[in-house]
């Protein structure tokens, strides 16, 4: 089964992207610009056929009219395993859950590429539907952070743990302010959807609760992206030189 990706900075991505065989890439024959000359010249390059069309044949393959004359056919991305990314002594994952919309999805992980992320940790579910969401969402960073899937959230767990890798949950139960808490250097933290939160497996196995202080008096939740960035822009805060 073959995937479409739309628009310049997807198509991009995926092309640069280790994470996606590109079969085709489409693009509208009467438009030049600098970033299509760049996907044109990239895909040549992997001998991946360019095809230019006319923008109403484009529209017709796309999901909408905002691809801006490019698109591509894709495979399905792989996964990565935690021993695949565990590779530095300074090491940043995030493990992300509960969050069902593709483009909060494509937001949060869009923040944590920003900030360095090393892998993101995701429950069992078929994202691929939603690869073009997500990947216009993240501006192309869901291309390129290695994704784990926790096919046995348990044992995903524990290897973090045999790992020494910290478990940090934005959680207020128990917890200390972000902006007191320092990282260890190898962690993995841990972000829920607003509405679902985190599950209770993950919740137990937290090395330590760190919560955003809040300077209005305000007990809702912030969302998943915007929990996200402060999280990871913090770590990086703290490890910028490192």
């Amino acid at each position: 089964m073959t995937y479409l990706l739309e628009g310049n900075i997807s198509v991009k991505a995926a092309l640069l992207s280790p994470y996606r065989e590109v079969i085709e890439v489409i693009v509208d024959q009467n438009k030049r610009d600098r970033d299509l000359a760049f996907i044109i010249r990239t895909a040549k390059k992997q001998n991946i056929a360019v095809t230019p069309m006319t923008r109403e044949e484009i529209d017709q393959l796309a999901d909408g009219t905002t691809h801006g004359g490019c698109i591509a056919k894709c495979q399905a991305r792989t996964f990565q395993s935690l021993e695949q990314v565990d590779q530095k002594e300074t090491l940043f994952l995030a493990l992300v859950e509960g969050v069902e919309d593709p483009y909060n999805f494509g937001y949060v992980l869009r923040s944590l590429y920003a900030a360095g992320c090393d892998g993101v940790l995701i429950p069992k579910r078929n994202w691929t539907s939603a690869a073009t969401i997500i990947a216009r969402a993240s501006a192309g960073a869901s291309e390129y952070l290695p994704l784990i899937v926790m096919e046995d959230p348990l044992h995903t767990l524990t290897e973090l743990k045999q790992r020494a890798i910290a478990l940090v949950c934005a959680e207020r139960k128990d917890a200390c302010s972000l902006y007191t808490y320092t990282f260890p250097k190898r962690v993995c933290i841990a972000i829920g959807g607003e509405m679902r939160g985190l599950s209770k497996n993950v919740k137990d196995a937290a090395d330590q609760n760190v919560y955003i202080p809040y300077r209005q008096s305000f007990r809702n939740a912030l969302n998943a992206a915007g929990a996200a960035a402060i999280f990871a822009f913090e770590w990086l805060r703290q490890h910028q030189d490192q």
